[in-house]
């Protein structure tokens, strides 16, 4: 590979690895020249080819990671369960709720791992691969929150009518766009069980870092 070919795939790599670092947030095209140190032009470039496999998605003049970063870490899927599922467990046990983890993919957000509590007479089943889109439940609505906000979302009757829901985002792994939640018949505890599941998605975080 030539010296500039080389250079722009570097820049194409700190480009996406920019995007992953807005955290599910979309970034502007500004924002982004400036992580890099390169030009609007410049970026509007190096976005073309990653938009065009799927990587980024651009509206205007904003840019978040596409789908085509989730079909290359199909391969991941397992890794993130084995990392997560000790975490949930815990979680589940202390909260009495069942536990997720769950990603985004587009405008949409689905459990890749659950696990129910061993010790309560009824607990809400969260099928694994369950779709439904970001601004309904706890899973989603976490994904939103910004950085200095309160740490965790609490919903009541999403998705599901009769449960309550509180998540935390996932933060600090990039490229993904995950949150750490449970699940309950009934309400929650916020105030109790927020900082739980803040504390669990930093375990999470930190155990896929190792990974």
């Amino acid at each position: 590979m030539s010296a500039e070919g080389s250079l722009t795939l570097d820049r194409g790599l700190a480009l996406l690895q920019a995007v992953a670092d807005a955290d599910g947030d979309t970034a502007t095209i500004s924002e982004l020249a400036a992580a890099i140190g390169a030009s609007r032009a410049a970026v509007y470039r190096l976005l073309v080819p990653l938009a065009a496999r799927g990587l980024v998605w651009r509206d205007g003049s904003k840019v978040r990671l596409g789908i085509g970063v989730l079909r290359l870490a199909g391969q991941v899927v397992p890794q993130l369960r084995e990392a997560a599922r000790p975490v949930l467990r815990e979680l589940a046990e202390k909260c009495g709720a069942t536990a997720h983890l769950s990603i985004a993919e587009g405008d949409l957000v689905e459990p890749v791992v659950t696990v129910e509590p061993s010790w309560t007479d009824f607990h809400v089943s969260y099928r694994v691969g369950a779709r439904h889109p970001i601004g309904v439940g706890a899973a989603g609505k976490a994904l939103t929150l910004r950085r200095g906000s309160r740490g965790w979302a609490t919903v009541t009757g999403e998705p599901q009518r009769g449960t309550s829901g509180i998540a935390a985002p996932v933060r600090g792994v990039p490229g993904l766009r995950a949150s750490v939640g449970v699940i309950a018949l009934g309400s929650l505890d916020s105030e109790t069980v927020g900082p739980r599941v803040v504390e669990a998605a930093a375990a999470v975080a930190e155990a896929l870092r190792g990974s």
